[in-house]
């Protein structure tokens, strides 16, 4: 009993030192629970702004009977701060590692704070070519811009510590965990955190309910491929990297799928066509999608990466 409740306090001691070392957050991270073992925050819909604070994304943690397994860390300091006191009040275990879906910003800029409290952080390989580019850092920059004082121009930059291969599978506390490697998709290094026990998968960014997806530079085509995959695999629950949690994958993979589809039939025509980027994106009707949260911000940036994308496989033909 001793030993539990000096847990308990040095468990509170970590989470106040957390929270006092990063500027406060409004928003209050309320887990919502989406299994046996698997619970979930819900960042907001549009893209990361200074009125969100940088709260745009979702993250999970699985609570097992041996420590706290954490999928994503959110888009600053101060939201993993604010995403380990969430933890602690579902509970005292501790927080033995965190699995990134992917190395984008609103994904792993909570970081810091889960090393502070011990967690070891694990990535797929994919994402050590990024971190070398210096892109990282220019994307810091940026960010810094537009979500100080969440987001320090010196904030570090936490690498993994743990660079996993095709397929990592391991048990803690009596929950099997299966993390599989999907990229290409939306990022090179995506991975899946699959609990087969309970059929939940947490799937990053591979899927957005309820927004539109940021494309960027990503391989459009196999991030189709990657969604049909995971349709394949049945699972009861689908946590997002954004947006609702989905537990009717079907059809919430739609939106995403129909997308990233009309982005290449209507951008790999104007390519093929030789239209002007500009002329071509005028053109084209896009009232399916224009109402969505992160259209405006999105949308243009998306099309004209998959223009220059669809040149490029033209050129391949």
């Amino acid at each position: 009993m001793r030993f539990a409740a000096a847990l308990l306090l040095a468990l509170a001691a970590i989470q106040a030192a957390a929270a006092d070392a990063y500027p406060p957050v409004k928003a209050r991270l309320e887990p919502q629970r989406v299994s046996a073992h698997a619970w979930f925050v819900q960042g907001g819909t549009g893209v990361a702004s200074a009125e969100n604070e940088g709260f745009n994304s979702n993250a999970g943690f699985v609570v097992t009977g041996e420590g706290v397994v954490v999928i994503d860390a959110l888009g600053t300091p101060s939201l993993g701060a604010a995403l380990l006191a969430a933890i602690r009040r579902v509970t005292p275990q501790p927080v033995k590692r965190v699995i990134l879906t992917h190395y984008h910003a609103d994904h792993f800029y909570g970081l810091a704070p889960f090393k502070a409290a011990g967690a070891e952080v694990w990535a797929h390989e994919a994402a050590r070519a990024y971190l070398a580019s210096g892109e990282p850092e220019r994307r810091r920059a940026q960010r810094a811009n537009d979500l100080f004082p969440w987001v320090a121009p010196d904030m570090p930059i936490v690498p993994a510590d743990r660079w996993l291969g095709e397929h990592t599978a391991f048990t803690l506390g009596g929950v099997r965990f299966e993390v599989d490697h999907m990229g290409p998709a939306h990022s090179p290094e995506d991975v899946i955190i699959v609990l087969p026990d309970e059929g939940v998968i947490f799937a990053g960014d591979i899927l957005f309910a309820g927004r539109i997806p940021f494309v960027g530079d990503a391989d459009s085509q196999a991030w189709l491929a990657k969604i049909d995959q995971l349709l394949a695999m049945h699972p009861r629950v689908m946590v997002t990297g954004h947006g609702a949690i989905s537990r009717d994958p079907a059809r919430d993979l739609t939106l995403t799928r129909e997308y990233l589809a009309y982005l290449r039939k209507t951008m790999g025509q104007a390519a093929e066509d030789l239209t002007p980027f500009d002329e071509a994106y005028a053109k084209t009707d896009w009232s399916r999608f224009s109402s969505l949260p992160a259209f405006e911000a999105a949308n243009r940036i998306n099309a004209y990466a998959t223009y220059l994308r669809m040149e490029g496989e033209l050129l391949k033909r």
